[in-house]
């Protein structure tokens, strides 16, 4: 509040004072309850000394404290102007006592001193904006802590196949009676989702960036990144009772890609889709070239997207019907495929399941 702001209602104040000393005067215990929500409204109370908490129930069903008033300050104002029971219940924080005018005498003296009603019409103007600065705050404050637990969540997810992968990769490279070669391949796969996981890790990371970082490009033959890809990916997901089959083979074409991120662009599809068959089914991988661009397109045998999330698919944390997870990966597919210099889309028919697409550039 500003210093002129502060003058003014001070000056409010000890106007209402002056007029509270042709009134009634109350004194209230420490704990006293002066009003109560519900309660008609009878009069306005002129703090002279004590303090009072003003408090109602939120949507909660909890009580809140809305405000404290203290010498020089009035309440109970709202229920007297607009005829109407008390919203709110004001309690002595401490042994208080006050004056008391009532409604009619109150209504009275707006009537014959406009400037008074103007003043305490300012007062009210103070007092809601304060109120509703306070909440917005609250709101604020609330929706950044509910940020945090939606990627804390969207981090459990993510890391929950990886980890699976790990467990199973070391107890078979520990085991006494695994050969050699099988001891290697367990920990190629080891590192592999490490791997994995710190550059999930890196994506979140980014996304809570204001503006990401452009990824590296570099040009490599996507027959060549694919076909390793889509071996790991399928020993993955046939865990989960999904087989993935590629409809035809990865086109011998050069692409300008950062591999380690298009492949995180690829898992979060690819889980995506398996989330969505519970009880197992089919993934099939197209790729074709079209112009200056590369299409895949990620077709599952699941449930279809909900018409409720259609819309805002790829906005942060849409999602429906999930058990897990916070729809944030969708978000950085979005995030990669632009990063990239392409586009992606989604196209579904209810109970048939749905196809994701996305394009690369071709290199030049």
């Amino acid at each position: 509040m500003s210093s002129s702001e502060t003058r003014f209602v001070g000056a409010l104040n000890e106007e209402l004072r002056a007029l509270g000393r042709t009134g009634h005067r109350r004194r209230f215990l420490a704990g006293e309850v002066i009003f109560s929500a519900g309660d008609p409204g009878d009069g306005l109370y002129i703090v002279e000394s004590g303090r009072v908490q003003i408090s109602a129930v939120v949507g909660n069903g909890q009580s809140r404290v809305l405000a404290t008033i203290g010498p020089g300050d009035f309440f109970g104002e709202m229920a007297v102007l607009d005829d109407a029971p008390r919203s709110a219940t004001a309690q002595a924080e401490e042994e208080t006592e006050t004056y008391f005018l009532a409604r009619g005498d109150l209504l009275g003296l707006l009537e014959r001193r406009p400037q008074f009603a103007l003043n305490l019409i300012r007062e009210f103007s103070l007092r809601m904006r304060a109120l509703n600065q306070k909440y917005a705050d609250e709101i604020l404050q609330a929706e950044r802590l509910a940020v945090i637990g939606r990627f804390a969540g969207t981090i459990v997810h993510d890391f929950k196949n990886p980890l699976q992968v790990i467990g199973l990769a070391a107890e078979l490279a520990c085991s006494e009676h695994t050969a050699p070669p099988m001891r290697h391949k367990a920990a190629d796969r080891i590192a592999r989702q490490v791997e994995r996981m710190t550059n999930m890790l890196q994506e979140l990371i980014e996304f809570t960036k204001p503006s990401g970082q452009k990824p590296l490009l570099s040009q490599v033959n996507f027959a060549r990144y694919m076909n390793p890809l889509a071996d790991e990916i399928r020993q993955e997901i046939a865990e989960r009772r999904v087989q993935l089959e590629l409809a035809n083979p990865p086109p011998e074409v050069s692409v300008r890609v950062d591999p380690k991120r298009l492949s995180r662009l690829f898992y979060n599809l690819l889980n995506n889709a398996v989330d969505e068959m519970s009880d197992g089914g089919k993934i099939f991988l197209r790729f074709a070239t079209e112009g200056r661009e590369l299409r895949v397109e990620v077709e599952d045998t699941g449930r279809g997207i909900a018409p409720e999330i259609a819309q805002s698919l790829f906005q942060p944390f849409a999602t429906h019907g999930k058990a897990h997870g916070t729809g944030l990966g969708l978000t950085i597919c979005k995030k990669i495929a632009e990063d990239h210099g392409g586009r992606i889309w989604a196209r579904s028919t209810p109970g048939k399941g749905a196809t994701f697409c996305f394009t690369i550039p071709l290199a030049t």
